[in-house]
């Protein structure tokens, strides 16, 4: 079946404007992908949207092009002053919020536009900075982190979001199934809250979970459901090809090395790894190994340098980028020929997500993940859940690399700087623990791992301690075969050093490591844990004779119990009350802060 041009939406009547058709012809997409051609007619007509379909369908224009449409159609109307906003795009991401942005300028470059202000906030910035910026600029179109804008809208003296968005003609949830994956279904219902019902809304997701089906009915008017499948009745693109590897795991790194030295795999490359500290780790190691290419990092808890990563990665031809999830959805990075995961992630939805970086746009690309030998039943469990086929990777070498040199090479890393050794550990540390939150975690199951040989492929210089390696096999783990002494590692660092130093003097001193925390059990004498065990049966059995003694009394006497008085409250205690009620009513709909709450309720004054 072919596919619509952009100009078969005017044969019936103008939905189209000739700017923004010019636009989208200069940026190279002469037909329409289905998700386009679906909900762009609908939002146009008033609509309510729920748009379901895979990663990389186009989703992003899906609604930026009505958008721009509906905020130009009333500006001639009645023309957006500098307090009215007019559509709001919340993505769950700094980097996707950030790439909505970039899309959008495209179109509010051309002059025909230019009226048409947007402004992009998301966290990590100054939000003082933000407010300034917002009241000076005026934006019509605000592009923001769900976190962020809940910020905002509760700062009413500073700014009163809440007032410039009365005029709000579109709500746009990009990545809806994501954004209620990482918990903001709190934050989410607050700001719907603080907009007009007289809006459209779209909901855009390459899921449909039950949170986003009930984030639809609460935020949406008679919703048009648009589910968007593949001909192949699979959820990752039509040009993707997935594979997979079995690997022994302590050869897992060796495997990836041989992997990247492949000349078949020396273009744009994503590394998925399970944890912030993988990423921290092995950003040090590969570099090492891997001397002509560009390596970069990315994780959830850098702050500012996630855009210029994500920028050099775009710019650089033959770069590495090691990520977490945080880059699982939405980023277009174009000419990602490969995307690797040292595992499989914590659910089976983000396997599709992360292998949708690649083959975006009817581009071909290609997926691999490594296994273990005891997570070969994930291949099976991956078609049934997710409707993706796994093939064998063959036609790779997968042996020119030796284990036991560059175990060594990694070994002389940590020994020169102790703070490799440490992120070492916590790589390690977090990976075991990550495993354990499977959502497949009856075929992907921890007793199943040889932490030994776990151990062995991230290159420790010895096993850590943690509850998790008490029934370990040791024998698996290949302990280093430089001499060294863990105890007197150096940090390269003079700062780090210099603690570290210290710490090492009040040792040897007190014969305590200063910031470790006791869990020493007191012991006693036997004699005195007996004695107290009698003294409180003796306390007991004391309270039990005043209670006797007291009822005997009474019975005595043959004097019945007074009845309880009704308590009287007079006009003054109930409007307190009530105010109480009011008060307490405002902090749970976040409309006054903590601490308002607690200067109206009298709190701080009794602290």
């Amino acid at each position: 079946m072919s596919r619509k041009k952009w100009t078969d939406l005017n044969k019936d009547k103008q939905i189209l404007s000739v700017p923004t058709l010019e636009i989208i012809e200069l940026m190279g997409f002469k037909t329409m992908t289905p998700v386009q051609a679906a909900t762009i007619p609908l939002l146009l007509a008033q609509k309510d949207v729920s748009a379901e379909a895979v990663t990389g369908s186009g989703k992003t224009l899906a609604f930026i092009v009505p958008l721009i449409e509906i905020l130009q159609r009333r500006h001639q109307e009645n023309p957006w002053s500098k307090n009215e906003i007019g559509a709001l795009i919340i993505s769950p991401t700094r980097e996707l919020a950030s790439q909505i942005s970039d899309v959008l300028s495209t179109f509010l470059e051309n002059t025909a536009f230019q009226h048409l202000r947007q402004k992009l906030i998301v966290g990590g910035n100054n939000i003082e900075e933000d407010i300034l910026s917002l009241k000076k600029d005026g934006p019509c179109i605000l592009v923001s982190t769900p976190g962020r804008l809940d910020d905002l809208f509760q700062r009413k003296s500073n700014l009163n979001l809440s007032a410039r968005v009365k005029s709000l003609e579109l709500l746009i949830l990009d990545e809806a199934d994501r954004l209620l994956d990482l918990g903001f279904h709190l934050t989410i219902n607050n700001i719907l809250n603080y907009l007009p019902r007289q809006r459209r809304t779209g909901l855009f997701s390459a899921t449909q979970t039950t949170e986003v089906t009930n984030l639809i009915r609460a935020g949406l008017r008679n919703p048009v459901l648009v589910s968007v499948k593949e001909k192949s009745t699979i959820n990752t693109p039509v040009r993707l090809l997935n594979f997979y590897k079995i690997v022994e795991p302590q050869e897992k790194f060796i495997a990836l090395l041989n992997f990247l030295s492949n000349s078949a795999t020396d273009g744009k490359v994503m590394i998925f790894f399970p944890t912030c500290a993988c990423v921290e780790y092995w950003i040090e190691v590969l570099p090492i190994f891997i001397k002509k290419r560009t390596i970069l990092g990315i994780h959830g808890k850098m702050k500012s340098k996630r855009k210029n990563v994500i920028e050099r990665f775009r710019t650089e031809g033959k770069a590495i980028l090691l990520c977490t999830d945080v880059l699982a959805r939405g980023l277009d990075v174009p000419e990602i020929d490969w995307v690797l995961q040292w595992d499989p992630p914590s659910n089976a939805a983000s396997f599709v997500h992360r292998v949708g970086r690649t083959a975006r746009q009817e581009q071909y690309g290609n997926a691999l993940v490594f296994l273990l030998p005891s997570e070969d039943a994930y291949i099976t469990f991956l078609k049934i859940n997710q409707k993706v086929q796994l093939r064998a990777l063959e036609n790779c070498d997968f042996d020119s690399i030796e284990l036991k040199s560059t175990l060594k090479k990694i070994h002389t890393l940590q020994v020169s700087d102790k703070a490799i050794y440490d992120k070492a550990v916590r790589a390690f540390v977090s990976h075991v623990r990550a495993y354990t939150k499977h959502e497949c975690n009856a075929i992907l199951r921890l007793k199943d791992l040889d932490l030994g040989a776990m151990g062995t492929a991230y290159g420790l210089l010895q096993m850590p301690r943690m509850p998790e390696l008490k029934k370990y096999n040791s024998d698996s783990f290949i302990s280093p075969e430089i001499e060294f002494d863990i105890t007197k590692l150096t940090y390269k660092n003079s700062q780090k050093e210099r603690v570290r130093q210290e710490k090492v003097k009040t040792f040897e001193v007190t014969g305590e490591w200063p910031g470790k925390k006791k869990f020493k059990k007191q012991t006693e004498a036997w004699d005195n844990t007996k004695t107290a065990k009698l003294n409180a049966k003796t306390k007991k059995e004391l309270r039990k004779a005043k209670k006797q003694k007291k009822k005997d009394a009474e019975t005595a006497d043959n004097v019945p119990k007074a009845k309880k008085r009704k308590q009287q409250y007079t006009q003054e205690d109930l409007d307190e009350l009530a105010n109480d009620i009011r008060l307490f009513k405002k902090l749970k709909k976040n409309k006054i802060s903590e601490e308002d709450f607690s200067k109206e309720m009298g709190i701080e004054d009794d602290i």
